[in-house]
């Protein structure tokens, strides 16, 4: 299935009220609007298919659910009241809008100087970024929605895999429930990692559905590390950065890796 026929199959899924679509062939983009709310998502063709390359209908399948479910939460009334313990936090890179498309201010604070923290009320199937002006008609203040937040992600899961190569552990956290990337703000957890670490503790969010935590104990570390980011970041739906960071003192700085060569397995 290429990416025309792809575009096709998807467009007859989800046509009806309210969709209206637009293809930028040269990206293999395709925006889907639903024009009750003057709301879209943008979907990149590409990625979808390379990561569904084996089965292009689980492809159609995923594709098709994500964005139904996406306009399903939007559909929906944010309430506030009641739903504080399904409030968490989402990292974004510091390219994503502050904006809604109706210009709306998003909640958000400043991280790194590659990524920031939002603030999103999970629905379900999907979650919808938080704005300024939901959260005061609600009646909460800034502070406490961030505070919420914070303290729901100490509650997830922080279960791991780990791998080794040449001598360095990979920790990875990949549990798909949205907010892997947003483990990195649960400082007791990072605190308990580092006690692990041998070497020099780097971490990583590549993309929303990872956190990685590296004990780099030699250069092959930094090397393997710099690929296995780039590939996250290359392949996720929701790529953040391909930069590592160099955790410190409850610090991050990000660092650039240039791979020499490639590691031997």
């Amino acid at each position: 299935m290429d990416i025309e026929t792809f575009r096709k199959k998807l467009e007859e899924r989800l046509a009806g009220k309210n969709r209206t679509f637009s293809f930028d062939k040269e990206k293999s983009m395709l925006r889907i609007e639903h024009t009750g709310l003057k709301k879209g998502v943008d979907l990149d063709i590409n990625k979808v298919l390379a990561k569904h390359e084996k089965d292009r209908e689980r492809a159609l399948e995923d594709a098709a659910h994500f964005i139904q479910t996406t306009f399903e939460a939007m559909e929906k009334d944010i309430v506030l009241k009641g739903k504080e313990k399904y409030i968490y936090p989402v990292i974004r890179s510091t390219s994503f809008p502050t904006k809604t498309k109706t210009g709306e201010a998003l909640l958000y604070t400043d991280h790194t100087a590659e990524t920031r923290i939002y603030y999103a009320l999970d629905m379900g199937e999907a979650y919808t970024i938080l704005d300024k002006s939901t959260v005061e008609k609600a009646g909460y203040t800034e502070k406490e929605i961030k505070e919420t937040a914070l303290f729901n992600v100490r509650t997830l899961d922080v279960s791991y895999q780990t791998d080794e190569v040449a001598g360095n552990i990979y920790y990875f956290v990949n549990t798909n429930d949205g907010y892997d990337a947003s483990r990195i703000l649960n400082d007791p957890f990072l605190e308990e990692m580092e006690k692990k670490i041998e070497g020099e503790m780097v971490v990583a969010v590549p993309h929303q559905d990872v956190l990685i935590i590296a004990d780099i104990k030699n250069d092959a570390g930094y090397d393997v590390l710099g690929q296995m980011t780039f590939r996250f970041f290359s392949n996720g739906r929701v790529p953040i950065t391909a930069l590592p960071f160099i955790y410190e003192n409850k610090e991050f700085e990000p660092i650039f890796i240039l791979a020499r060569k490639k590691p031997k397995k």
